[in-house]
């Protein structure tokens, strides 16, 4: 079945519950904890209006519709259990704490007659809805069409495990690619779909929805090599994982009956992080745009009379998922800097003005980037946006860099904290690898840290 229209069922199965729930949460509370007589009036409707709204925009922050066919059951129970605590509360502060009552004991009683109506209201239909899937995609009647890489006996010896299971993964396997060009033993049980370098049109071609790297994972660099490629094509990546993954608990086992396979995940950030993440950024940039005007009048006039020419600098960066954007600074060189091409900057360099280098050192010709930030080209922190120029230079030596694409660009970053400004590529690619740290173990907590040592290096002048 269609995943947009398992999401839209899941959906008004959730609505309906929190509906339900609510009714039902009032009903029980003026009979049985108020001991007056049932009767509706504007708060009941104004709760059935509100309330399931309230319990949706929970599970959105949850993830709960992100993948609705890669739900399990115990997992369904879990973020049930979570967000019928979370939502238990949040209603009860929202719309019952004002309430008229005898005793305060009523109020605990109508938390915990919230929390247990609620929660087995929406576990019920919730379960028996990922029951069915699971029990579809068990008995392999539907699933997420599969694609191969490698031809070798590693890849049989993956692709009949799978197959050989009682139960089904949900693997639909479309065929295979090789990666050397000569290995394609797999050939007897699927179809050869083409070599590695084809990969892109034919993840396109087939819709493939996961893939799974059959090469041992001691080859590093060869996988490494293959995981770049398909960053941010939206398909699932698995690998087989060696000892080292295992004894460190990178192997994520959700399905004990499963093949033993390790998901490839580059960003550890969960969707309400993300939320809220973005929220931040919005009202910081609104707010810093609006206090920073004054700052914003002097730092244009102090540009401006510094050298002839504009006070902004435009230039096409690309932000997330290979999105060319303009970013905005104030000009911080001469006009005209780049006549022979693009030329990195560096401490010593002639074309920076002398308002530019304070600037430079105080991050000040960033502050404009706020309206990139409000605009969605960009977040406050987040791997240095560059220029198409470098980055196809950076990649052809560590295709690892185009992960940090997949993701908004930042004003800063842990690479720009730690670093400073790249004056050639050898010194972005060791920046790299803290944007790419940040990548793996990104999270509210980091960005916070970060931007507290952003503000710090912006009032010391430590800016490199």
């Amino acid at each position: 079945m269609n995943s947009r229209l398992l999401t839209f069922f899941l959906v008004v199965i959730d609505w309906l519950s929190s509906f339900l729930a609510w009714g039902t949460f009032y009903y029980f509370r003026k009979t049985i904890i108020e001991h007056v007589e049932f009767s509706v009036d504007d708060s009941f409707y104004l709760g059935l209006l509100a309330i399931p709204l309230v319990w949706l925009f929970i599970y959105l922050l949850q993830g709960t519709y992100q993948d609705v066919r890669h739900l399990f059951r115990t997992k369904i129970i879990t973020i049930s259990f979570v967000a019928s605590v979370m939502g238990t509360i949040c209603i009860f502060f929202l719309f019952l704490l004002d309430d008229k009552i005898n005793d305060y004991q009523q109020y605990y009683y109508s938390l915990m007659l919230l929390f247990v109506i609620h929660f087995f209201t929406t576990l019920i239909p919730r379960f028996v809805f990922v029951s069915i899937i699971v029990k579809r995609i068990h008995t392999r009647k539907t699933g997420f069409k599969t694609l191969i890489i490698g031809g070798s006996e590693k890849a049989v010896d993956i692709y009949k495990e799978i197959i050989d299971l009682p139960k089904g993964t949900g693997n639909l396997f479309e065929g295979f690619v090789n990666i050397n060009g000569i290995d394609k033993l797999l050939e007897k049980d699927l179809p050869y779909l083409g070599h590695i370098d084809n990969i892109e049109a034919i993840l396109r071609q087939q819709e493939i929805e996961e893939v799974i790297i059959a090469v041992e994972s001691t080859e590093h660099d060869r996988i490494k090599k293959i995981v770049s490629r398909l960053e941010g094509s939206g398909v699932k990546v698995r690998i087989l994982p060696d000892m080292y993954d295992i004894l460190a608990g990178s192997v994520d086992m959700t399905n004990i009956f499963g093949a033993l396979l390790m998901t490839v995940n580059s960003d550890r950030m969960s969707i309400w992080q993300k939320t809220v993440k973005r929220v931040i950024d919005v009202l910081i940039s609104i707010i810093s745009l609006l206090f920073l005007l004054p700052v914003f009048f002097v730092l244009a006039i102090m540009v401006k009379t510094s050298s002839p020419g504009s006070i902004f600098f435009l230039q096409n960066r690309i932000g997330k998922n290979g999105r060319v954007f303009k970013i905005i600074k104030f000009r911080t060189m001469y006009m005209n800097s780049e006549k022979e091409g693009p030329q990195l900057s560096s401490s010593s360099d002639s074309r920076i003005t002398k308002i530019g280098k304070i600037m430079r050192k105080t991050r000040l010709d960033e502050f404009p980037q706020f309206l990139n930030v409000l605009i969605g080209d960009m977040s406050l922190v987040g791997p240095r946006p560059e220029r198409q120029f470098y980055i196809d230079q950076i990649a052809a030596i560590e295709p690892q860099f185009l992960e940090l694409t997949k993701v908004r660009p930042g004003i800063t970053s842990w690479g720009q904290v730690k670093y400073g400004y790249a004056e050639n590529v050898e010194q972005m690619l060791d920046r790299m690898k803290f944007d790419l740290l940040y990548l793996k173990n990104r999270s509210l907590s980091i960005d916070f840290k970060i931007m507290l040592f952003t503000i710090l290096i912006v009032f010391k002048g430590a800016g490199k």
